[in-house]
């Protein structure tokens, strides 16, 4: 029911999909940016998960297949999503896409990615504007790993605490030596944290999040050299929770999805209430049963999880009402 073909855009490796069924109109284009912390995950991991997207929403996709950390580190992987990003943008005819819609789309790390890209082009006026943004339980800030999610989650598959921090080092470094001040806390200063806490606090967390056993966590100081060498987790196109208002104003129409036994849960809630904030249009869908990676849990052979399909059926649902 597809066609399939492997090309790169502007030296970045992608994997395009386009459905076989003559369209009257022009199609939607989704952009697509895979999980797997920045250094996992590939155009194949994800194959089946984009294959069902552009047949059931019958839009044409677009993996990409960005570089991976500790090799690469940041911003390599933001990089390349933008700039495939941008290149098909200026191309949407060759694929008979509106070039009004286009969804830039991501799971885990890949949400986190959409995110910074739609940051990003909120801003550009030579292109058009993104028609959406679908972020699957995305991480999208590094100042806070004792919110409520991460305490409560902290053990739960497929993604534990200790991993979500050292997989996110190690897009930023390219190793994880600073692990242990992360994960307590005492890796970003109390001034800067505290300058951040209107949209990185367990305050904005709906009290109903809280009731699985979460102890607020003391804010501890850091030293200078810690600081030193993670002060970049205060860069939006790395932590896009932290962007200023005047560009989350512009973002576009939104869906985000959560997981309840996920640690990055209340990053996606975080998002949703900044977003919500500054009037963009957003999609909520919660997963009660959900936990971290079952979206492309969805067509797994041997093991199979009903809510992945649920998920699934609500990011085409949401993908057919643009």
């Amino acid at each position: 029911k597809l066609f399939i073909k492997d090309l790169c855009f502007d030296k970045v490796p992608v994997r395009i999909y386009e459905p076989k069924v003559p369209s009257a109109s022009q199609r939607r284009g989704v952009l697509f940016f895979h999980g797997g912390g920045w250094v996992f995950g590939s155009l194949e991991t994800h194959d089946k998960l984009c294959r069902s997207i552009a047949k059931e929403s019958e839009s044409v996709v677009v993996s990409v297949g960005y570089r991976l950390a500790p090799e690469h580190k940041y911003p390599a992987a933001y990089e390349d999503c933008l700039n495939a990003t941008t290149h098909f943008m200026k191309n949407t005819k060759h694929y008979g896409v509106d070039p009004a819609r286009v969804i830039v789309c991501g799971d885990s790390a890949g949400g986190n990615l959409a995110a910074a890209v739609s940051q990003t082009l909120a801003g550009r006026a030579d292109l058009p504007k993104l028609r959406a943004q679908i972020l699957i339980y995305p991480g999208l800030q590094a100042l806070d790993f004792n919110l409520p999610s991460h305490q409560q989650n902290q053990a739960v598959p497929l993604l534990f605490r200790e991993h979500a921090a050292f997989y996110v080092l190690q897009y930023l470094n390219g190793d994880a030596s600073n692990l242990e001040e992360v994960l307590e806390g005492s890796h970003i200063p109390i001034d800067i944290k505290l300058n951040y806490r209107k949209w990185v606090s367990p305050e904005n967390i709906p009290e109903k999040f809280k009731v699985r056993g979460y102890k607020p966590h003391v804010l501890l100081d850091c030293t200078t050299e810690v600081y030193e060498t993670v002060k970049r987790f205060c860069e939006p196109n790395l932590c896009p929770l932290l962007a200023e208002d005047a560009v989350v104003n512009q973002l576009p129409e939104s869906f985000i999805l959560t997981c309840e036994y996920d640690v990055l849960r209340d990053d996606g809630l975080l998002y949703k209430k900044r977003l919500e904030d500054s009037g963009v249009p957003v999609t909520w869908y919660h997963l009660e049963d959900g936990f971290h990676g079952i979206i492309n849990s969805f067509s797994n052979d041997w093991l199979s999880f009903s809510s992945g399909k649920r998920g699934l059926d609500n990011i085409v649902k949401f993908l057919k009402s643009l």
